[in-house]
């Protein structure tokens, strides 16, 4: 099958992938995809193919610099990232509105039919009515889902509503239940930056701004205070 057919073929099926292109060297021109299932087209750039587990959990383009110098760009493909929020109170309302906004796929679940509406949550994507495990089985979040309220899957981010207190508590009934430390560690709670958030649009924003420094592995302070680039690079 040739590239360009299977390129454009992932637009459709939503599969996750990396197009390796060498811009320099020996093998510059060359084009290897990769996809999550393992297929592959294309032959050679092995050492840059050898990054493609880390390359397809960071979910952004970069520019790879060989052992030899060389350079090869790698160009990541897939469906946008996905947020799913526990929980159909006014908030997520506001944080579905402002995923949109990013071009995110957003995911609303509660087992409470009367509060997991249209009506009341016109900005999600998706509005599942059921109970907690049953929604994570449906959604089966993975390294490009952003969780408010989970444990136990995949997501690279994992945040709880809720006031110090609560979280404290929350946290001596989930080691009381026997989930182990270091899951608990992955939980940002109370979630979002500190910016000073007073609304449920002021929280929604301090949340997502979260989610996208944890993604874009920032620490989330002051740009003029940043040691790295003001946006992120293509390395």
């Amino acid at each position: 099958m040739s590239l360009i057919r299977r390129l454009a073929e992932l637009r459709e099926s939503e599969e996750r992938g990396i197009l390796f292109t060498a811009i320099d060297g020996e093998e510059a021109g060359t084009n290897v995809l990769v996809l999550e299932s393992g297929e592959r087209v294309g032959d050679g750039l092995e050492q840059a193919v050898a990054q493609f587990d880390e390359l397809i959990r960071r979910g952004r383009n970069r520019l790879l610099t060989l052992d030899d110098g060389s350079k090869v760009f790698a160009e990541w493909y897939g469906p946008p990232p996905r947020l799913f929020v526990y929980g159909a109170v006014d908030t997520a309302e506001a944080m579905c509105r402002g995923a949109k906004l990013l071009g995110w796929h957003a995911i609303v679940a509660d087992a409470r039919a009367k509060f997991a509406t249209r009506e009341r949550i016109p900005s999600a994507d998706e509005l599942i009515v059921e109970w907690p495990q049953e929604a994570l089985a449906q959604v089966r979040p993975d390294h490009q889902t952003a969780i408010v309220v989970a444990l136990e899957t995949e997501a690279f981010y994992i945040g709880a509503l809720g006031s110090r207190r609560n979280q404290e508590r929350r946290r001596e009934r989930l080691l009381e239940a026997g989930v182990e430390e270091a899951s608990l560690e992955r939980i940002m709670g109370p979630c979002g930056l500190d910016v000073g958030a007073d609304t449920q649009e002021e929280t929604a924003l301090a949340i997502l701004a979260e989610i996208l420094a944890v993604r874009g592995e920032r620490e989330g302070g002051f740009l003029r205070d940043a040691k790295k680039r003001i946006h992120v690079e293509v390395e």
